[in-house]
């Protein structure tokens, strides 16, 4: 039997810090709660990334929501990723119960309900604060990379975003962008060629298909304007707390392509707009991403390469993140490694499969002796987990087996009055919710084209004058049936030409936000 007293020694050693620290729970040895054993989270190390991995109903969400309302308590400002749809219940105070007092009193804590500041955001119709960017704020290389596209299509996107900032013809949504394919495919191709290099056919058809397949997935509510301020998820309440932003993203599990999308995005944007921190006693803003393993899924080579990039470099911007999912083997080895708080619920081992990933699972936890760790995955409740953390020099802490803090907060989903009340307290919402459609690259084009064709239709109906009452030879072959097709061939090419030597007027409305 493990020794009590250097296992409170060895708890109290390891998770001591310096600085400012929340309590997530206490440590269990034997499957009890340990007196003197609380396990505690330090701030400033919450920018170096994290896991809360287990099975279905152990208590991973929970554990998220636990961490939400700790960062807010200290004045830490929190996005949440909310893929099941049950994390709105943080805008509402919690209840007491027989189990919630019972594991309070093993923790030596006191439960006080809270209700949290939260602001509701959306990437579709859903009640919200609506998310939104304009391709030109992508930009070409991500643009491509969402796509999908190979280096000689992704060279030709690069092109048109070139070719549209020369001529002033925003991009603000998709349809914007799928009009300049078109344009330089047909009438604009002669000139576009001239000043830019050849155009295949097959390389604008490809990328259209592309463009098509992720207007399927729901694209086209995302890009557009307004675009969303990154500097609006680092927001504090009145009250001291940091603002909770819940986006609601229940619609979008059956469309992994367009949550990639929103995440790359929301990363890049992150990463370039936040200036270097350096070591900081608290980070600017958590990021918790429940059901973490849609990012990854259907993802390409080089979006992942990108995702790991990003999550490699943002922590220097005073930047966490939190992946939240069912098996750590979700999560991309070269992303895990970056992942310095661990949370382990509970694996099931059903199968020899099952058996092998508890393994792997257990592989990637310090070694202990208080434990067996690849038994213990398989034997821990619910709202209990594997801990081991970063303390302040960088250091690994001691795996400890934890049970956790049960949130203040509600733990269920607000109604839909509840959400309408909340949308409608919004600060946001009058600013990002108007519906925009800014004269642009469609808009521009178009009128263009409609302009160039009258201008050809009232050459054909001008009257001829009237001449001589005897008709020279010269005047008769000239008006002449066949005379006339000539005449209208020649006015075709010239009407063509022209239209692909147009000047294109217009204002760029590219912003300083990607957002």
């Amino acid at each position: 039997m493990p020794d009590k007293k250097a296992f409170v020694e060895a708890i109290k050693a390891g998770y001591t810090f310096k600085g400012d620290s929340a309590k997530i729970g206490v440590g269990m040895l034997d499957g009890q709660p340990v007196d003197g054993a609380d396990v505690l989270l330090p701030l400033r190390t919450m920018n170096r990334h994290g896991l809360i991995a287990g099975a279905t109903g152990t208590g991973k969400t929970k554990t998220l929501q636990v961490l939400a309302e700790l960062l807010s308590d200290n004045s830490v400002p929190v996005l949440l990723m909310d893929i099941k749809g049950d994390l709105s219940g943080i805008a509402a105070t919690g209840k007491v119960n027989d189990k919630i007092t019972e594991r309070y009193q093993h923790l030596g804590l006191t439960y006080s309900p809270a209700a949290y500041p939260v602001e509701l955001l959306s990437l579709s119709k859903e009640p919200g604060v609506r998310l939104r960017a304009t391709v030109s704020e992508f930009g070409p290389v991500l643009l491509s990379k969402i796509l999908g596209l190979n280096d000689t299509q992704a060279g030709f996107v690069a092109m048109i975003f070139k070719w549209c900032d020369d001529n002033k013809l925003p991009l603000l949504d998709l349809k914007d962008f799928t009009k300049v394919l078109q344009y330089v495919s047909d009438e604009g191709k002669a000139a576009m060629e001239k000043e830019y290099g050849k155009i295949s056919t097959t390389s604008t058809g490809t990328i259209l298909r592309k463009v098509v397949e992720l207007q399927q997935q729901g694209a086209d509510q995302f890009f557009g304007e307004k675009s969303f301020e990154v500097d609006d998820l680092m927001k504090i309440a009145d009250d001291g707390r940091g603002i909770i932003s819940v986006l609601r993203v229940t619609d979008l599990q059956d469309r992994p392509k367009l949550f990639s999308t929103f995440m790359l995005q929301l990363l890049a944007e992150l990463y370039g707009s936040c200036p270097e921190e350096g070591d900081i006693d608290k980070p600017k803003l958590v990021i918790f991403i429940d059901e973490a393993h849609l990012i990854f899924q259907e993802a390409s080579e080089a979006l992942l390469q990108q995702i790991e990039t990003i999550v490699k470099l943002i922590r220097s911007k005073g930047i966490g993140i939190f992946f939240c999912t069912q098996n750590p083997m979700d999560v991309p080895k070269d992303v895990l490694a970056q992942l310095g708080l661990k949370v382990q619920h509970a694996l099931r081992a059903f199968t020899a499969a099952d058996r092998k990933v508890i393994k792997q699972a257990a592989e990637n936890y310090p070694e202990t002796e208080f434990y067996k760790t690849d038994e213990l995955i398989t034997q821990l409740g619910i709202g209990e987990a594997l801990v081991t953390m970063l303390n302040e020099k960088g250091i690994p802490t001691p795996l400890v087996h934890v049970l956790m803090i049960s949130p203040r907060s509600r733990m269920d989903v607000l109604s839909p009055e509840e959400i309408n009340a909340l949308v409608a307290s919004s600060r946001l919402i009058k600013k990002y919710n108007a519906e925009i459609d800014s004269v642009s690259a469609y808009e521009m084009l178009n009128a263009k084209l409609q302009e160039a064709a009258g201008e050809a239709e009232k050459e054909e109906q001008q009257p001829v004058k009237k001449g001589k009452e005897e008709k020279s030879m010269l005047e008769e072959m000239l008006e002449s049936p066949a005379a006339r097709q000539v005449g209208r061939t020649a006015a075709s090419v010239i009407t063509r030409s022209l239209l692909g030597a147009l000047g294109l007027g217009g204002t760029s409305r590219r912003k300083k936000s990607l957002w």
